[in-house]
């Protein structure tokens, strides 16, 4: 079969599944914080939280260089899901990620910069303010998008395409990645994930490696040819107590054979070079449709 069968693809290899690594490295803007952390009091109605503003500033201080560590002793390649902001105020991030050869993404200015409350001219100005600020700190352009918190517009795939960028990841009706035509061109719908770590917050970090161990397992034994995106954020998966379990859940999968462990944009210009239309789970799991 070949990759561009109507019958589905093959992995590069053969192999079985692919796995992909998405690390969020977020900030926000001055004076404000996540509107979670591992706090439960929450402050009276405009008092500043200190504890939340530093609390998210850990991911691009401390998280991230932690993570960089475990990538690097495993020997994976990760994609680095970024707010400009974030490279912009932890100088040598960006350089550091390029450095170990993973990619480095897009992910707004700050974090609570929703494309959601932007008008059209505004969306495509941050969209493109994001790829010059991140060409211009980590030497290479991004060619991958994620909006903070998955909150897009309807035009934000047209906008991305247009704007030269290859993958898109804020898809949550598909599970496989494929190639959308946008006008002529080609983008890569990638498929988001609903677990990252911060569903463990206040909770065991175990129940994280749990749910991809489980997943992994499950799509390993029943579904050749699956893809599995495994998530975390540099602010709370680049702490010890999530980061055992990345470094674990990275150790289990790697005992297996014929895991494909590719970079976002990588995978998304295989798809492209192999001509990878949407397969549907109807197709692979019965059939073609008569």
């Amino acid at each position: 079969m070949s990759a561009s069968s109507p019958r589905g693809f093959r992995w590069p290899n053969d192999a079985r599944i692919c796995v992909v690594l998405s690390c969020l490295l977020e900030n926000w803007s001055e004076g404000k914080g996540p509107p979670f952390s591992v706090q439960t009091t929450a402050l009276r109605p405009g008092t500043p939280d200190r504890a939340s503003m530093t609390w998210g500033t850990y991911g691009g201080r401390a998280g991230v260089w932690r993570l960089l560590k475990i990538f690097k002793e495993n020997q994976v390649p990760a994609t680095f899901i970024s707010n400009a902001r974030a490279l912009e105020i932890n100088p040598g991030v960006a350089q550091a990620i390029v450095a170990q050869r993973h990619e480095v993404a897009a992910h707004s200015y700050a974090q609570d910069d929703l494309l959601a409350y932007l008008g059209p001219d505004e969306e495509r100005a941050m969209i493109r303010r994001c790829a010059d600020l991140i060409e211009k700190l980590a030497g290479t352009r991004p060619k991958g998008w994620l909006s903070p918190v998955i909150a897009s517009t309807d035009r934000t795939e047209t906008i991305l395409a247009e704007e030269g960028y290859l993958w898109y990841g804020a898809y949550n009706n598909v599970d496989l990645p494929f190639g959308v035509n946008i006008g002529g061109k080609t983008i890569v719908a990638f498929p988001h994930t609903d677990f990252a770590d911060h569903r463990v917050l206040r909770l065991n970090p175990r129940d994280w490696f749990e749910t991809y161990k489980d997943t992994f397992d499950y799509l390993y034994q029943n579904e050749p040819t699956s893809f599995l995106n495994i998530t975390m954020h540099c602010h709370f998966g680049g702490r010890p107590l999530v980061a055992a379990h990345v470094d674990r859940i990275i150790k289990y999968i790697r005992g297996f054979p014929g895991v494909w462990w590719v970079r976002h944009d990588d995978l998304s210009q295989w798809i492209v070079d192999n001509d990878i239309t949407e397969w549907s789970n109807r197709d692979r799991f019965f059939g073609p449709a008569a």
